[in-house]
């Protein structure tokens, strides 16, 4: 696979995660009202999730590509519905099962790509990452979701 294939793969995943990132930021502002322990641990979330998009940055940066800064059309529509959701049940609840929902899609997705051959060993390292990290977002939203 070219070089310029792996940053497009790169760039992809990155809209994603830059989406999951501002996920995180707004579950945090949203559970912010009612559950300052549930805040805590979505800015921590929110944090790891910046540094790992600045890593993938970095790689496309590194490869001598322009590496993407903006979120995705579908994550802008996934947290106007959170909002929404967050009318009806409370804030921190509509907050993490939105996370919820998000790191299983983002989970989903980079499994997809992952499938695909010839990317490099670089591309399928960060990529790896970024999967376990959604896992992990998963399973921390399932643990807060039953904890709300």
């Amino acid at each position: 696979m070219s070089a310029d294939k792996n940053n497009e793969t790169l760039n992809t995943v990155t809209k994603m995660l830059i989406d999951s990132q501002k996920g995180y930021e707004m579950a945090r502002d949203m559970a912010k009202r009612d559950n300052p322990t549930a805040y805590t641990a979505l800015a921590n979330r929110a944090d790891d999730r910046a540094k790992l998009v600045v890593r993938f940055q970095d790689e496309v940066r590194y490869r001598g590509e322009t590496p993407e800064t903006e979120s995705g059309f579908m994550g802008e529509i996934h947290r106007a519905f959170t909002r929404f959701s967050g009318l009806f049940q409370s804030d921190t609840k509509a907050a993490l099962e939105a996370i919820d929902d998000g790191e299983d899609h983002l989970a989903e997705q980079i499994e997809e790509i992952l499938k695909e051959n010839g990317l490099d060993e670089r591309t399928h390292a960060l990529l790896k990452t970024a999967s376990l990290r959604a896992e992990q977002g998963e399973a921390f939203a399932d643990r807060l979701v039953g904890a709300a």
